[in-house]
C-alpha cells in the first residue's frame, strides 16, 4: 500500500508538476511569464463575472423577480 502512494507522488512530481517547475525557474528572469497561470485564471474570472452581471441585468430589466418586501410568514 505504501508503494501505491509513492507511485502517486512520483507521477505528480515527475510529470504533472513539470510546467510549474519550469515557471518557478523562470521567475527570476521574467515575473510576468512566471505568473502566466495566475493571469489566465484571473482573465477567466473576469469573463465569468462580466457574463454573470449581464445575466443579472437582463433578468432585472425583464422584471421577472418578485421584489416585494415581506417578512417570514411565521413572524
Amino acid at each position: 500500500m505504501k508503494d501505491f502512494f509513492y507511485a502517486i507522488q512520483d507521477f505528480f512530481e515527475t510529470f504533472l508538476f513539470v510546467p510549474f517547475n519550469l515557471l518557478r525557474e523562470v521567475e527570476l528572469e521574467n515575473w510576468w511569464f512566471a505568473n502566466a497561470v495566475t493571469w489566465l485564471f484571473l482573465a477567466i474570472l473576469v469573463v465569468c463575472f462580466v457574463y454573470w452581471m449581464l445575466q443579472l441585468k437582463g433578468f432585472n430589466d425583464n422584471d421577472e423577480e418578485d421584489k416585494s418586501i415581506s417578512s417570514h410568514s411565521y413572524l
